[in-house]
């Protein structure tokens, strides 16, 4: 994977060793970081992420017999060919080998067939090479750039006349019930939907979209991203668990989301599931994770950009000991950032493993990094990976 934004030229190229044709276009869908919001959006919260320019690139071409052949220069094995009306769920199938990586952009295949999107037995037949540069397993929604690219080539390639949004619903269902994973839908929102020069402020119960100006240059800022280089999985049981877990404190409580819990009756919430310690902190993280993404766009309105830093540090607080989602890769960078200067820190994405996000002064970025980077060393981690998250477009097409 490189480390500059790939150009669709290289999307072209591959296209044409793989498959002995021509593309009928290119497509980009970013990767994202998470400002702030951490694992409220299935909980029917607020969450606030920004796209990174990293994208992962689609060139496609559409087929007339049904036939789906995916191929990534980026993943080993060659071409993945599939029938699209031979395409199950997880629940639905033997539990076999559909692709690995290629179960992402078939299921979103699936998806817009099970939606009656795409209509006939031959409907979304395509041949698509992929290239990326957004970071696998750190956290940056690289999934979700793979199912939004998919999307946004067939929504194209087939006329289907789909909004960004509709983009993103799908997309999460594909990753919902064909691939088996349970996210909520700030990811494929945030790669569909986001813009140039601001944040996205999710409301992921009414699905209600607003462009928040996060122009962190012209304030002299930078926010870091940092990857740990520590791979997660979010399928391994672990989200889901966290999932379940707060569920089952919505049910308790008798709302139908914690997103109903309302911050001023945090308290009495807990003493309700007194004796349920784990009810506890998962409940008490995702109230005041809501509170802090309120807070965040009180401050951003206001003009208050540098004020947004301890509560992201409170953010990782919460995401550490209550949500119990960090590890010590990511607790290292939030407390060696912090001593050297930045003005708040925090983890972002789905949790163990992944990144961390590191507001700073522009002038003091460089020391800041290199901090962590000797931090890390100290302590015998593999050097993590540093970079700006510059606010950039969602889902679009190259050429």
């Amino acid at each position: 994977m490189s480390d500059s934004v790939s150009g669709p030229d290289r999307a072209v190229e591959g296209f044409r060793k793989v498959f002995g044709a021509e593309p009928e276009g290119v497509w980009a869908a970013p990767g994202r970081v998470n400002l702030i919001g951490e694992h409220t959006d299935y909980n029917d919260g607020f969450v606030m992420p920004l796209a990174l320019p990293h994208t992962c690139l689609a060139a496609a071409r559409a087929r007339t017999d049904g036939v789906l052949r995916l191929h990534s220069g980026d993943a080993p094995g060659g071409v993945v060919e599939l029938r699209v009306d031979e395409l199950a769920p997880v629940a639905d199938d033997a539990g076999g080998d559909r692709g690995g990586w290629a179960a992402y952009p078939a299921g979103v295949v699936w998806a817009l067939r099970d939606a009656g999107v795409l209509t006939g037995a031959a409907a979304g037949g395509a041949d698509l090479h992929y290239t990326s540069t957004v970071p696998t397993g750190a956290g940056l929604s690289s999934s979700a750039a793979l199912e939004v690219v998919t999307a946004s080539a067939l929504n194209e390639l087939y006329g289907l006349g789909l909004e960004p949004l509709r983009i993103a619903q799908l997309c999460q269902r594909a990753e919902n019930v064909f691939v088996g994973v349970p996210c909520g839908i700030m990811d494929q929102t945030a790669s569909a939907c986001c813009t140039d020069g601001n944040a996205l402020f999710l409301d992921t119960r009414e699905l209600s979209l607003r462009q928040v100006p996060f122009d962190l240059a012209a304030e002299g800022l930078r926010l870091l991203v940092v990857d740990t280089q520590v791979k997660h999985e979010l399928g391994d049981g672990a989200y889901a668990n966290r999932r379940a877990a707060c569920e089952a404190g919505a049910r308790a409580l008798g709302v139908r989301a914690l997103r109903d819990v309302a911050y001023e009756r945090l308290d009495a919430a807990l003493g309700t599931l007194a004796g349920d310690e784990t009810l506890v902190k998962r409940v008490r993280h995702v109230v005041t994770e809501n509170h802090r993404v309120e807070e965040v766009i009180e401050r951003l309105d206001a003009g208050a950009t540098r004020s947004i830093g301890p509560i992201l540090t409170d953010g990782h607080a919460s995401c550490r000991d209550d949500f119990e989602i960090s590890c010590a890769e990511l607790d290292l960078v939030v407390e060696t950032a912090n001593a050297a200067g930045a003005l708040g820190a925090r983890m972002t994405g789905g949790g163990f493993g992944g990144s961390a996000i590191v507001l700073v002064e522009e002038a003091d970025a460089e020391s800041v990094g290199k901090a962590v980077t000797e931090a890390f060393a100290a302590a015998g981690y593999r050097a993590p990976r540093i970079f700006p998250a510059v606010p950039s477009a969602g889902a679009r097409r190259l050429g």
